[in-house]
């Protein structure tokens, strides 16, 4: 599914507005050399007639930047985007910026993936990069 080359994960929603987290991690992926994945977890509720216009744009801003959008179906949104970060090699992660509470995607996610550097796109495409990552032990 995936190849051997480091990656850059754009993580969004079903909104219009996640085209700027897909055009940053674009730029963030050619800076690196890395592959580009766009992936988005989806509640398996959901009635999905009522995203599938955002889904679509989103699909065609990814076929853009050069990337295939994955969609995943899971009630654990952070537990979905570790397993698909790690088995895409990513380096990083480009998302939305997180609430702040400690059950956020972001704060989750950095819990299950420490060893992945996020970057954050707010609505005004200001940029924030936390390096959290820790050091993977040989």
């Amino acid at each position: 599914m995936f190849s051997n080359q480091p990656s850059v994960v754009a993580c969004v929603t079903s909104q219009y507005e996640c085209d700027r987290i897909i055009e940053e991690a674009e730029q963030l992926a050619a800076e690196c050399d890395c592959e580009l994945h766009v992936m988005s977890v989806l509640m398996p509720t959901e009635n999905y007639a009522l995203i599938s216009d955002q889904l679509e744009y989103l699909n065609r801003v990814a076929k853009r930047a050069g990337a295939d959008m994955t969609v995943i179906f899971s009630s654990d949104a952070p537990k979905a985007a570790a397993k698909f970060v790690r088995a895409s090699n990513a380096q990083q992660i480009v998302a939305g910026v997180h609430d702040g509470g400690k059950e956020s995607f972001l704060v989750r996610f950095n819990q299950l993936a420490p060893e992945i550097s996020i970057t954050m796109v707010d609505k005004n495409r200001n940029i924030y990069t936390m390096d959290v990552r820790q050091k993977r032990r040989a």
